[in-house]
């Protein structure tokens, strides 16, 4: 009995140790999503594919070397490989041979296709930093949101737990005949109303973690959470530069402006290299071969020559050059190289599209940051206010002076001046951050 006892406690203290919940902090999250989102994996696949077509072309460069042996045996009329003439007889022959080919000009394609594949390693590189830097910022708005509803969280408790000493009061002041019944069931009515705001923000932080914690591609929500970090909105200086000198300054790092360019770079290197079909291709070749035969014998003794000396006395090579002048080919080359120009034009199209999109973004984020700053000291003054006004109140329905409805109107009004605050506090903060992440400030809280 005492055994079952001591095992029992050990596998709850085990349980409880194994279901612990995690408290992961900004900078944890965000390491996390860039080491373990499916998406990056992908890119990095794509990155390793160009570095390979790098290979392949640098591969296109080096000669061809291939080596075929063949054996055999006939039975009846046949051809002796060493001397070519026809034989009827049972014979045992073997033939060996090995080419080089090489790729002297082909209006320097493959030069181009190496200069290309080199390119495009670097533009996969820049689309991977792109999206890890996209993934850095989703990651820290939805940690942000987590502590805002975790925030607002507490101030509902917090409301609620004062309501409770007012509905103790009032219960004791209707219970002695000071105050009539019906403000009794206004507070109750508050605490109800309280209780669920309480109930709705608990389900906004469960939200808002399973949401942070599917961006980070975790599946167990229960034992997820973030750390009780404190945030301050941040100083910052991004707001003594105009929009115009935050652009400029962007378009020297952004990696979707630096991807859309090296588009447009490949793009002409891929009409350079559809170019090169008009040229001619030059090529040269070398070729050894050797060749045995049972049947081959030595002229002056009449025996049988050996395989070794068979392989060096039958052995030849052969060499030469070819040129292939391209004249007609259904128009394959001329309408290749109008698609590639096509796709040039497209490119260019799309990175001053990107350099648009970069600018006007840059334009909203500056005046979001603006209009972020103006709410959030709108909504202090407006708490501010509420509080003061609160207090007053709170002071006329202690005396008599003020029912219980407008009691309850006016703590609910600091509520919401309470909850507002929070919303704007956090939003000021991540629409700096954003504005910041433009002028190439790492995202840190």
């Amino acid at each position: 009995m005492k055994f079952r006892l001591l095992l029992a406690i050990a596998l709850l203290s085990l349980g409880s140790l194994s279901g612990q919940m995690r408290k992961w902090t900004l900078e944890e999250c965000v390491t996390y999503a860039v080491e373990n989102n499916l998406t990056i994996q992908q890119f990095e696949l794509d990155l390793d594919n160009a570095r390979i077509d790098k290979s392949d072309a640098i591969g296109g460069l080096l000669p061809r070397v291939n080596a075929q042996l063949q054996g055999g045996g006939n039975t009846g009329l046949t051809f002796d490989p060493t001397t070519n003439a026809p034989v009827t007889t049972t014979i045992i022959t073997a033939t060996g041979n090995a080419t080089a080919t090489m790729n002297l000009f082909d209006g320097l394609r493959n030069v181009k296709r190496l200069q290309r594949a080199k390119m495009n390693a670097l533009a996969n590189q820049y689309r991977l930093d792109n999206l890890k830097d996209d993934i850095r910022l989703n990651v820290a708005n939805s940690y942000l949101q987590v502590l805002s509803n975790k925030e607002s969280l507490k101030v509902f408790r917090a409301q609620y737990a004062v309501t409770e000493q007012d509905l103790i009061r009032t219960r004791e002041q209707v219970d002695a005949g000071v105050l009539p019944r019906g403000d009794l069931l206004e507070v109750e009515a508050t605490a109800a109303n309280q209780e669920q705001q309480i109930v709705n923000g608990e389900n906004q932080v469960l939200l808002s973690r399973i949401a942070l914690a599917q961006l980070l591609q975790i599946t167990d929500y229960e034992n997820f959470d973030i750390a009780d970090e404190a945030f301050d909105v941040p100083a910052t200086e991004v707001l003594d530069n105009n929009p115009k000198v935050i652009f400029d300054k962007a378009m020297t790092f952004r990696n979707d402006i630096k991807f859309a360019e090296s588009n447009v770079e490949l793009a002409k290197k891929d009409l350079e290299i559809a170019k090169g079909a008009y040229f001619p291709t030059l090529g040269a070749f070398f070729n050894y071969n050797t060749r045995y035969s049972d049947q081959t014998r030595d002229p002056l003794t009449g025996g049988e020559v050996s395989f070794a000396d068979q392989l060096w006395l039958n052995d030849g090579i052969s060499y030469g050059a070819q040129l292939s002048i391209p004249i007609f080919n259904g128009n394959t080359t001329r309408n290749n190289v109008k698609r590639s120009q096509i796709d040039l034009m497209r490119s260019e199209l799309q990175l001053e599209q990107n350099k648009l999109d970069l600018e006007s973004n840059i334009n909203t984020a500056y005046v979001d940051v603006s209009n972020a700053a103006k709410t959030y000291e709108a909504a202090q003054k407006t708490l501010e206010a509420r509080r003061l006004a609160f207090d007053y109140a709170q002071e006329r329905y202690e005396v008599g002076l003020m029912n219980a409805f407008d009691y309850s109107q006016a703590q609910a009004r600091v509520d919401n001046a309470e909850a507002e605050v929070i919303r704007s506090k956090y939003d000021y903060i991540f629409r700096i951050k954003v504005l910041e992440f433009y002028f190439g400030l790492p995202i840190q809280l």
